[in-house]
């Protein structure tokens, strides 16, 4: 079966950003630009800023000093999701909601919001837990189901933390395709990983060092 990706235009930008977490500088002075297609990877020790940097790129955290420019929808993919245990929500609801804001959330039971998400679940090998409480999946498969949800939104810039961690080497493989596939619609992706060969698929590298930013690769 082909797949029609419809065309995103995302853009990020961050200038001069800097937070400060308690007594420590979790980010010092970064600024980074990625642009509509492009594909960028955050490397770095543990500790290094990688994950505050998303959350700045998210909207989730203030900057203490900078400032933060988007264009296009977002989908954030953390390394854990906060979901209360008790949240009646499968796995296929969560990725439903990232059709609301392209469909509408009173059309959400809409033919296109059930094509849409079923394809965005088969692309990141999450199907067979549609029917799951989302709380009580892994994190790894949390993971994947914010991934679709993405998707399934076409979100224009998609931020991901640590997507291929403890995952097994076909699933690995499904999130690079889905990665870039993504990208070629035209899509901002700021993944963070430690993951050599995501490093190898991206258009550029960033990395951080004590919140700093050392240096690029393209």
């Amino acid at each position: 079966m082909t797949r029609t990706l419809r065309t995103a235009d995302g853009a990020l930008r961050l200038d001069d950003v800097s937070v400060r977490l308690g007594d420590r500088e979790a980010l010092r002075g970064v600024t980074l630009e990625v642009e509509a297609g492009e594909f960028v990877v955050v490397t770095g020790p543990n500790g290094a800023g990688k994950s505050t940097l998303l959350e700045v790129a998210a909207g989730v955290r203030s900057p203490t000093r900078g400032w933060r420019s988007v264009t296009g929808p977002i989908a954030f993919v953390p390394q854990r999701a906060a979901v209360p245990p008790g949240l009646p929500l499968t796995a296929r609801d969560v990725v439903t909601v990232g059709t609301w804001r392209r469909l509408g959330a009173f059309r959400r039971r809409d033919r296109r919001a059930r094509a849409a998400v079923a394809a965005a679940m088969e692309r990141t090998a999450v199907s067979a837990l549609q029917r799951l409480p989302f709380a009580t999946l892994s994190g790894g498969q949390q993971q994947r189901v914010l991934l679709a949800q993405g998707v399934a939104g076409e979100a224009g810039v998609l931020l991901v933390d640590e997507p291929t961690t403890a995952l097994d080497a076909a699933s690995v493989r499904r999130i690079r395709a889905v990665l870039r596939e993504e990208a070629d619609r035209g899509a901002v992706i700021l993944c963070v990983t430690h993951d050599s060969t995501l490093i190898a698929d991206a258009d550029r590298e960033v990395a951080l060092r004590n919140g700093v930013r050392l240096s690029a690769r393209r």
